[in-house]
């Protein structure tokens, strides 16, 4: 069922004005919000992404090898900075089913940098009482360098965002 669900909403055809669903209430999506959350990558974390992906590249632990290939230091999995916009989804829309993502690694990562993920709506739509959302996402590191951008295609149950996360930028 969901396969079809999500067939039937990527075979729909975006309309050329974006739709804005406005409301009173603050703390619903609208077209141009912006959700983020910050994270400072370590060791540890490199560790068990590889364990668990299986990406053993010696780029993310050998500072030698790093060099070699033109790197600082040893550099976090782009996938693992990437899985930041699920994260920042999911934790304001529980239940948000991940359709699809573009990516664009511009700089590297390195263990330590404090990144910012960024994901802002650029178009919204309702389908069979579901929502279908796309996502300009982004991450900066350090307050300011873009280190990878793209966009995220999700299905959403609800636009009402979780009253336990932080509250939604507004443009």
């Amino acid at each position: 069922m969901a396969r079809l669900l999500i067939k039937s909403l990527l075979s729909s055809k975006f309309p050329l004005v974006v739709r804005c669903f406005s409301s009173l209430e603050p703390n619903v999506l609208r077209t141009g919000d912006i959700l983020r959350q910050t994270r400072i990558y370590s060791s540890e974390d490199v560790l068990e992404y590889s364990k668990v992906s299986q990406d053993s590249n010696p780029l993310h632990f050998d500072p030698e090898s790093a060099r070699t290939a033109g790197f600082d230091d040893p550099i976090v999995h782009g996938m693992l900075v990437a899985a930041l916009f699920p994260r920042i989804i999911s934790s304001h829309f529980p239940g948000a089913v991940y359709v699809s993502q573009s990516l664009h690694f511009r700089l590297p990562v390195y263990i330590g940098d404090k990144i910012l993920g960024e994901v802002q709506a650029l178009n919204i739509r309702e389908i069979k009482k579901k929502y279908l959302v796309k996502f300009s996402t982004k991450c900066v590191k350090n307050g300011e360098i873009l280190v990878l951008d793209g966009e995220a295609m999700t299905i959403l149950p609800t636009l009402a965002v979780d009253e336990e996360q932080s509250t939604i930028d507004r443009n």
